[in-house]
């Protein structure tokens, strides 16, 4: 397959230049005629756009993941052949990593494979809801507008993780500092009144630990490298561990603040895929068990496999999340509404909307909270580390009084 630049005028008489995939010039002016172009001229590209030296070196986003996707997702929207948009963005100039799995894609489909099934073989970090979007498109006819919706969630995620990291950022700068003033003063200030030691009968105790401890931290820098070394490591694996992940995710939803924020997060996210997989004409059985796919929280994902088969067996949606508690009284409300109305996709929409700007509300007073927290903390550590000199100073001067 070959790539042609065409010049062409459309039904209003708009002048268009662009670029399109075919197997030969006459499959490609019978594509543009297609669209309802007329053609001016066509003729061999030059090459295939390729991705700039510092795409690259550097690292694959997710933004990069959001804008390919997005750009795939218009032009399905415009009526452009899948195999065509996706052999479009196998030459963009997108990131390398990008570009392969595309390429992947294209001589899937061209096998015979179904797009979803490709798309999650390229092994794109992709969250598990893409998959299950793609494919509800698929099976109702909605390709592109199910790929849309993915990469709405998608954006959105990445929304609420950039605003998180904004507001961290001040008191990581906090802690950063403080845990540099607290090396500092163990390292060139503790040390000068190392000589109080030998009087440890006399000292004070919180003056002996801030002492000692000083002492041991200076001479046994190496132990304490490895000690946080190992602690790093743990921690680097327990976060690679999907099963230690949900247990985690499990215990912040039990946290004041935070754990409400987490709960609403879920709920809208739930909320929202499986309002697109109705949407999409999905049964309801099969788009329940589709959504509770993507909760993260062991607990709420059992509760919510009880509300299937609570389904299955004949209860409505809203009497089953109710009996397992899963939603608050409002959403009981918006999803009992929508099943009697037969609007349900459009109140899991409201109810995903309300959740979301909840949940954004509950993480801004959780975040307004972290600031000054950190602020005490490292007051407080540095102040035990000067209260401990203090007292060991003043218990030597009254021993030579």
């Amino acid at each position: 397959m070959a790539s042609f630049r065409f010049k062409a005028v459309n039904a209003e008489g708009a002048r268009l230049d662009g670029e399109i995939a075919a197997d030969g010039e006459r499959e490609a002016a019978r594509l543009l005629e297609r669209r309802g172009l007329s053609v001016l001229s066509l003729e061999v590209a030059s090459g295939a756009a390729t991705p700039s030296r510092l795409a690259r070196g550097r690292r694959l986003q997710d933004r990069d993941i959001v804008l390919a996707l997005h750009e795939l997702a218009t032009l399905l929207a415009s009526g452009v052949a899948l195999a065509e948009a996706v052999a479009a963005q196998s030459r963009s100039a997108h990131h390398p990593r990008l570009l392969a799995a595309f390429e992947a894609v294209s001589t899937a489909l061209r096998q015979g494979q179904p797009f979803s099934q490709a798309l999650l073989d390229t092994g794109l970090p992709l969250p598990a809801y893409v998959g299950t979007l793609v494919r509800s498109g698929e099976k109702a006819g909605q390709l592109g507008k199910a790929l849309q919706d993915a990469v709405s969630q998608m954006e959105y995620d990445l929304q609420v993780r950039s605003e998180i990291r904004q507001a961290l950022t001040y008191p990581a700068v906090l802690v950063c500092a403080g845990l540099g003033a607290v090396v500092m003063m163990f390292t060139f200030v503790v040390p000068k009144f190392a000589a109080l030691l030998d009087r440890a009968e006399t000292l004070p105790w919180l003056g002996w630990a801030v002492l000692s401890t000083g002492m041991f931290a200076r001479q046994y820098w190496w132990l304490v490298l490895v000690a946080l070394a190992g602690l790093a490591a743990v921690a680097y694996r327990l976060l690679r561990n999907p099963a230690a992940r949900a247990r985690g995710f499990e215990r912040l939803e039990r946290l004041p603040v935070i754990g409400a924020w987490r709960v609403e997060s879920e709920t809208a996210s739930w909320a929202r895929i499986l309002a697109t997989l109705l949407g999409n004409r999905v049964p309801l059985l099969d788009a329940l068990s589709l959504a509770q796919a993507g909760v993260r929280a062991p607990g709420r994902r059992a509760r919510l496999e009880e509300v299937s088969r609570n389904v299955r067996a004949g209860a409505t949606l809203a009497d089953s999340l109710e009996e397992q508690a899963t939603l608050t009284a409002t959403g009981y409300n918006l999803v009992r509404v929508g099943e009697r109305s037969g609007e349900l996709p459009a109140m899991l929409r409201s109810l995903a909307k309300l959740c979301e700007e909840s949940g954004r509300t509950r993480m801004k007073q959780f975040l307004a909270l972290l600031e000054p927290v950190a602020i005490l903390l490292i007051g407080s550590v540095i102040g035990v580390i000067m209260i401990g000199i203090i007292l060991a100073i003043t218990s030597a001067n009254d021993i030579v009084m």
